[in-house]
């Protein structure tokens, strides 16, 4: 299993039945593919769709169907088109249960770093100051260092942020971390891992409860 696979399956326990879900473009997307069987969510995307279904054929798929990303999707039976200001009427008023995105540093207070980095050319933020405000539960996927080796769980996160205070959950390869009002709890580690290592990789302290599960 691939450390995006790995990632995906686990956000994906975290999601219940009748959710209003919203995935960020790139590896949050596949949260989709490991949603637990008899669970029904309801996908959201910021350009007007709720209801997307699976990634459509190569053959098959229609071109002015597209998620916030500009790729094709499909759509499950009941979903509806909107206009981007309703959209975002339903994402500031509230009514998306879960957003799950990646990001460059998150902190210990959950403040989340994840549309720019000072100098590079980037994406860009897309909806993603939106959704992490407005949304009901705020989950971040990522991995757990960045590709040089440091560190991406942070006591402070020093890029430009992208929302303070909002992140609620940690999911990476490594482990499984809940922003707390006291800090950062350590909830799960990987079956392949130790408290020692994600302790090692991780920018900032982590309150250790008697018992760590593991995934």
């Amino acid at each position: 299993m691939s450390v995006k696979e790995r990632i995906a399956r686990r956000v994906a326990k975290e999601l219940h039945d009748g959710n209003v879900v919203n995935l960020g473009i790139g590896m949050p997307t596949m949260v989709a593919d490991y949603i637990p069987k008899g669970v029904t969510i309801h996908l959201q995307s910021e350009n007007g769709i709720l209801g997307m279904g699976p990634v459509p054929d190569a053959d098959t798929y229609d071109a002015n169907i597209v998620n916030a990303g500009g790729k094709p999707v499909t759509v499950e039976q009941g979903a509806c088109y909107f206009d981007s200001s309703f959209s975002f009427a339903v994402i500031r008023g509230g009514h998306v249960d879960v957003t799950v995105l990646g990001a460059l540093q998150v902190d210990r207070h959950g403040s989340l770093a994840s549309h720019i980095i000072p100098g590079k050319m980037v994406p860009g933020m897309g909806g993603a100051m939106d959704l992490v405000t407005g949304s009901k539960k705020v989950i971040i996927a990522m991995t757990h260092v960045a590709k040089g080796g440091s560190a991406k769980i942070l006591n402070n996160i020093s890029l430009p942020a992208t929302a303070i205070e909002k992140v609620n959950l940690i999911v990476t390869e490594l482990a499984v971390i809940e922003v707390t009002s006291e800090g950062l709890l350590l909830k799960e580690i990987a079956v392949d891992t130790t408290v020692e290592e994600v302790i090692a990789k991780t920018g900032a302290p982590l309150i250790q409860p008697e018992t760590v599960g593991r995934f």
